[in-house]
This record gives structure tokens, sequence and C-alpha cells, in this order.
């Protein structure tokens, strides 16, 4: 295997000068680089990581700490990290917190001790303890998907994060007026876990939905599913049991949209000849389900990319002011809701 002698030799310069150039600690000149990097290439030299992470401060390494990785939603995120982390010479640590806040703390603990060069984060419900963490060890950090408190109370007024998330109130707003023109006027909710933005968005984007189709709110019309799909069938469940039952249904995510088909279809319920169904979230095989699902579908991908985008724009200019970043929806009409079976449309919410 060669070593980083052997490519000081190849070159004609000293070790200093390769050390140098592998880890940008000093200018070199261009004639001299070209010289080294034309060696590396000729004699495969591989770095050594860890030898450079002692000069460098620098492991070339994100953490990721994700929920329900086996959700598409998520795998896409994670997809999208890994692909954009790679492009810019980043390894990957992933861990998963559970949506708990205890076991979200640990787990993040360990990516820092890990020596990664920041974390992105889907916090969990209550991240107090999170927030803390990050704030007294200084962790770059980037929130993806659900938003926080930036500066809560007990962390430094200068410690921020940054965020990236797509949007979720127009996009909710959306499908809730499309059931409306189509002539719902019960139209319920299946809302996600209490404490997670998205839950508070979404739910804000029903209710501004049944504003602007000019129909009145009523608490009854909304259940949580607690962001999984066995609280959706649970919440599906007690809607269906009402003395006057939704004539359509919005789940907020798409696990929530497998509880509630799973039972839809345990009850008789033909969608949408009975009841009419648009979800928020659109994954792989909602155009295959009978019927096809109308949905909002998230960038979870550009997610990812935007969120190591900023991460890396942090490691560059730790002091910049902190950002957030929201990603449009796409609104997928398909035949859930009660529309003929034409190909479906999609159309950019902003």
């Amino acid at each position: 295997m060669a070593t980083m002698a052997d490519v000081a030799r190849s070159a004609g310069v000293s070790v200093a000068t390769v050390s140098h150039v592998l880890n940008d600690t000093r200018p070199v000149r261009p004639h001299t680089r070209r010289a080294v990097l034309d060696a590396i290439d000729e004699l495969g030299y591989t770095p050594n990581t860890l030898a450079r992470s002692l000069v460098t401060a620098r492991t070339r390494s994100i953490g990721l700490a994700v929920s329900a990785i086996s959700n598409p939603y998520f795998t896409e995120i994670l997809q999208g990290v890994e692909a954009s982390a790679l492009e810019h010479g980043y390894g990957l640590l992933v861990a998963d917190p559970h949506d708990d806040p205890v076991h979200e703390r640990k787990a993040v603990q360990l990516l820092h001790e890990r020596r990664v060069d920041g974390v992105i984060v889907a916090p969990s419900a209550d991240p107090g303890g999170l927030l803390a963490l990050l704030a007294r060890h200084g962790v770059p950090t980037v929130f993806v998907d659900r938003l926080v408190d930036t500066a809560p109370a007990g962390t430094p007024a200068s410690q921020t994060f940054d965020q990236v998330c797509g949007e979720n109130v127009d996009p909710m707003a959306r499908l809730v007026t499309h059931l409306a023109e189509l002539g719902h006027h019960r139209i319920g909710l299946v809302a996600g876990r209490p404490g997670f933005s998205t839950t508070t968005e979404r739910t804000s984007g029903y209710r501004q939905g049944l504003a602007a189709a000019g129909l009145p709110y009523d608490e009854r019309l909304l259940a949580s599913g607690d962001s999984a799909a066995e609280g959706a069938e649970r919440a599906t469940t007690d809607l269906l049991s009402l003395a006057a039952p939704p004539t359509a249904l919005v789940t907020a995510n798409n696990t929530m949209t497998i509880g509630a088909l799973r039972t839809l279809r345990g009850r008789g319920v033909s969608v949408p000849d009975d009841l009419a169904l648009c979800c928020f979230d659109d994954f792989a095989w909602a155009d295959l389900f009978s019927p096809r699902l109308t949905a909002v579908s998230q960038p979870s991908r550009e997610i990812g990319t935007e969120a190591v985008r900023l991460l890396l724009e942090r490691l560059e200019d730790p002091g910049r002011p902190a950002r957030t970043v929201r990603l449009p929806g796409v609104f997928v009409h398909r035949t859930s809701c009660g529309c003929p079976d034409t190909p479906y449309r999609k159309e950019t919410d902003s």
C-alpha cells in the first residue's frame, strides 16, 4: 500500500507539502498541487482518515438521527442525505431515536462521541434535552421535517439551528378545499402526534381549508392518529363511530394512511364510493392502490440534500445567521377523492 512518503518522492516534494494538499492546511502553488494529485492517482494512495482528522479536527462524517427509517418518507430523506454527503466527500453515521426524547438524546450523544462534524436530526415532540445537549457542546446541527424553537429557555440566545422542511399549511388546506369542492361538508382529519410542528401546521391547514370553503370547524371530526398506523386505525374507528360520521377523510402522513385504509377495509367502507380519501405524503405504491390515492407529495430527497448543504455551509461559516428553508409540496390528483379515473396531475403548491 502506497504511503504519503511514496507520494512525496514521486511528486518531488516534502511529506509536509503532500499533507497540506490533502488537508488544505496551507496554500500550495498550483503546479505543485497538480504534481501531488497526479502522484496520488498514479500510486493509488488512500489517505489515512484518522490521521487526517487529527490534523484538521474534522472527520468528514455526518450524523443522521431520524426515526422510523422503514417509513418511505424518512428513507428518501436518508437517501438524499447520503447521496449529497458522498458527493462532498463525507461519510454517514445513522441512528434511530424512535421519537423518544430520552433515546433521542442518547443517540445524538453517541453520534457526537464518534466525532461527527455535524448532525442532521428529525427532532421528537419534546426535544428540550436534545437542544440543551447540542447547545452545550456547540454541535453544528440541521433539523429536518419538524421545526423546533431554536432559542429555547435555558440555552444561549446565540445558539440557533438551521432547519429544512416541506410546506404544510397550504398543501393541507388544498386537500380540504378540493374535497369541499366535490361537495363534502363533513371532512375528517386523522392528525399526527401532538407536539410535532408538522401536526400543528397540518391541523392549521385543515382548519384554514374548512374556513376557505365556508365550512364550520367541528372538533369531533379531528382525531389523533399519533403519526402511526395503529393510532390511525383507532382514530378512523372513532370517526366512523360518530352519529354523523365524515363523508371524506384526510390522513396527515403516509403511515396513518395505511392504518386508515386497514380500518376502512375491515369495516367494508368503499373508497371513494362510501367515503372520499386524501392523504398527506405520497409514496411509490400510492398509484397502485385501487382507488389510486390523491395525495400531497413532499420533496423528501430534496429535504435531505438541502440539509447537507446547510450543514456544510454552517461548518464553513459557524457564525452566519441560522436559516429555515421550506420546500414546496406537490398536489398529486388521482381517484381516491372521488374524481374520474384519468391520468393524474401534479401541481406544485408554494
